[in-house]
């Protein structure tokens, strides 16, 4: 008996479509930047750009490193070959060892992994600001609600057409859009390390998350998700807290209310009028 929620393909990328369209209008731009990655978040992200600005419009960098696995490097290659879409590829391996080597401590793997994603961020938003335009981001809904991104690294852009959407639901997005069948059929992982994948690093899989996640959005009890999804109410507890933990990513820096507006807090961007 699991936790289903219905997802309208068609419907979707309409909305997505219009939300992209909308959001550079707003903003003056006619192109974007976006970091292809080998993975099918970023290439559904580009491929909805580009469909939405235009292939010449839609700006793309491959960032590898010396971690970044082969079959990353040819599914970026299928992918802007496929839909005709332009990509830069640079390898970051000379810059993350510089930024180890001048690190006061030394980094471990993890620190390591979120300066990878920084440096991604920093030079997607100097190709944008050279190109007058916005960077794309390319996380998941799966992936913000519980903090499974970098705060200021991919978590570091000007707008994600794809925030609201499940990753289970990116899979049938990619389906939709026929992106090569190996970047939808193969493990996820961002390639922060080698052997890395997000499932393993979850110790669990993007369906069960998915289930969980939904059931919290729906604010079923803790013990009813588990029923259902047919899991521990220790896992539930576990992703609910993750959730509660990661708050402070998915927002911009608290700051004390003074004005009858508050960036950040209820004078929301983008906005129409005013």
């Amino acid at each position: 008996m699991a936790i289903e929620q219905k997802f309208d393909v068609e419907e979707a990328t309409v909305i997505i479509q219009s939300f992209i369209k909308s959001y550079c209008e707003k903003a003056g731009v006619t192109t974007v930047t976006i970091g292809l990655s080998g993975g099918i978040d970023s290439a559904v992200a580009a491929l909805l750009c580009a469909q939405v600005l235009g292939n010449k419009n839609t700006h793309c960098l491959f960032l590898p490193d010396n971690s970044t696995p082969q079959k990353d490097t040819r599914d970026v290659d299928i992918f802007v070959k496929q839909f005709d879409i332009p990509c830069i590829t640079q390898d970051i391996s000379s810059l993350v060892e510089t930024f180890r080597n001048q690190c006061p401590i030394e980094p471990n793997k993890m620190a390591l992994a979120n300066i990878k994603a920084r440096i991604r961020m920093t030079l997607l938003f100097s190709q944008a600001n050279m190109n007058h335009n916005l960077v794309c981001g390319t996380s998941n809904k799966s992936e913000l609600l519980i903090g499974y991104f970098t705060k200021y690294g991919d978590g570091g852009v000007d707008f994600m057409p794809l925030g609201d959407v499940y990753k289970t639901q990116i899979w049938q997005l990619g389906r939709s859009l026929k992106l090569p069948s190996s970047m939808i059929s193969k493990p996820p992982s961002a390639g922060l390390w080698k052997g890395q994948t997000d499932e393993k690093e979850l110790n669990m899989s993007y369906e069960v998350l998915d289930q969980i996640l939904i059931g919290l959005e729906r604010k079923l009890k803790s013990d009813i998700i588990a029923k259902k999804v047919g899991i521990s109410i220790d896992e539930v507890e576990r992703i609910q807290q993750m959730r509660i933990c990661s708050h402070h990513k998915r927002n911009t820096a608290l700051m004390p209310k003074l004005g009858l507006r508050t960036p950040g807090l209820d004078w929301r961007s983008p906005v129409l009028e005013g």
